[in-house]
């Protein structure tokens, strides 16, 4: 796990610690990833219309996921992301997903840290602003420090998870990342914002 995060961290061109560069070193480098699943030639078994709208029945919680700064960086960075899960309970590890396109990726790699927020049934409005590309995404928006990393931990959420980056995986036209719990808390009231078919929703009584 270790050589396949320093392998893609390194690619990036964020430091690694010299064991986890011996580690790396042992291990041959992983084949780029064929982002396609089928050839040219071939039919794709469905399209991605249709792909999306059958997905879009899985109701999802909603995050923003966020890092510190790096070096030569002018501040945070930030995305919103449905594709997150827990894993692992011992170790405590949990995942997300993220397009290999995205350009907020790559910085939280090179911070090799990273916080996830939980949005609440009332934060639709700071889901879209961290949904948009090319906009100060953190523009109005009060955070602090998460206690570890120093992520930032948005205001008002209920509830947040602080941890290091443990393992990339590739899949498809998207990584796996895999993050180890450093710290968390939730303030333990208010209702999830909900995603379903495209839309915001909420728990209903």
């Amino acid at each position: 796990m270790a050589a396949t995060v320093v392998r893609y961290l390194r690619s990036v061109g964020s430091p690694t610690s010299a064991a986890a560069q011996r580690e790396a070193e042992s291990v041959d480098a992983l084949p780029r990833p064929d982002l396609r699943a089928v050839g040219d030639d071939e039919r794709a078994p469905v399209s991605p219309a249709e792909f999306r709208a059958v997905l879009g029945n899985f109701a999802s919680g909603v995050t923003v996921i966020t890092a510190p700064p790096g070096e030569d960086e002018n501040g945070p960075s930030g995305f919103a992301c449905q594709s997150f899960a827990s894993l692992s309970l011992d170790p405590p590890l949990v995942t997300f997903m993220v397009a290999r396109t995205s350009t907020t990726w790559p910085r939280i790699a090179r911070a090799g840290v990273f916080c996830v927020n939980i949005l609440g049934a009332d934060q639709g409005g700071l889901c879209r602003s961290f949904a948009v590309s090319g906009a100060d995404k953190f523009a109005g928006v009060t955070h602090t420090p998460a206690p570890v990393t120093g992520s930032p931990q948005l205001d008002a959420v209920p509830a947040w998870i602080d941890c290091r980056i443990h393992a990339v995986h590739t899949g498809g036209d998207h990584l796996i990342v895999v993050g180890r719990v450093v710290a968390m808390g939730a303030a333990g009231e208010g209702d999830p914002l909900l995603f379903h078919k495209g839309r915001f929703g909420r728990l209903a009584d």
